[in-house]
């Protein structure tokens, strides 16, 4: 059953991206399919059960499609028994810095779509407004030590008590798995694109370190399931 829905879920979270382009599609499949974080999200129900969605540095806007294929099918019945429930959106915004993404989103999703709204937008700089989970995915590194405190304390600010923070962060500390990962990291980058980056990393302790004195709480799973990565997603809720 679980690979059969799978199968099924990655068709129906890809499929918008054919309106997107060759790259888009395959982009989004590749991403969807190869990366165990969409997987764990919604085996493991680390999302709450609606919510107001931003995801910050969203690219193309994988996770939203991800998100909505999920709900869909969960609603028709089509859903693992002992997966948790799949969180229903109640609006998906996201910002991207580059113009190439956000115009791949826009063929995606189209331009009225009642739940989705991506722009062009350089997250230390946007205006978060109000939500109720906030994710950066692989993105935090790519901007210096002092925005990263910014844009952490003002994430903290633009959730509710009991709101969600998720990131994924690469540990310093991990040896050879975090260069192989730097490695993978610029690889991607380049295949979209853009500008080999400057990475701003941190050892893991630091990283928790960081959002605790903005007044998170933080739990840690390790998320680079099959591959030589040093990767940790951080589950980071602010207070009730």
């Amino acid at each position: 059953m679980t690979s059969r829905f799978l199968q099924t879920l990655l068709d129906d979270a890809s499929r918008p991206f054919r309106g997107g382009g060759h790259f888009a599609y395959h982009y989004a499949r590749g991403k969807l399919s190869s990366d165990c974080i969409f997987r764990e999200l919604l085996k493991r129900g680390i999302f709450p059960a609606e919510a107001r969605f931003l995801d910050l540095g969203c690219g193309q806007g994988s996770l939203f499609g991800w998100l909505l294929a999920a709900r869909q099918l969960f609603e028709k019945g089509n859903w693992p028994s002992d997966w948790a429930a799949a969180p229903k959106p109640l609006s998906l915004r996201g910002f991207e810095l580059m113009q190439k993404d956000v115009d791949r989103a826009a063929r995606a999703f189209g331009p009225n779509h009642p739940l989705v709204e991506i722009r062009q937008g350089d997250m230390c700089k946007v205006d978060f407004g109000q939500a109720d989970v906030v994710t950066i995915l692989d993105a935090l590194h790519y901007i210096d030590h002092a925005r990263q405190k910014d844009v952490i304390r003002r994430i903290f600010a633009a959730l509710p008590p009991g709101g969600l923070f998720l990131t994924r962060v690469g540990d310093a500390d991990g040896g050879l798995p975090y260069h192989i990962c730097n490695w993978v990291d610029h690889a991607v980058t380049f295949v979209r694109g853009h500008r080999l980056p400057k990475l701003y990393c941190r050892r893991l302790a630091e990283w928790i370190e960081l959002l605790r004195g903005q007044g998170f709480q933080v739990e840690t799973m390790p998320m680079s399931e099959g591959k030589p990565f040093a990767n940790v997603m951080l589950i980071c809720r602010v207070p009730q």
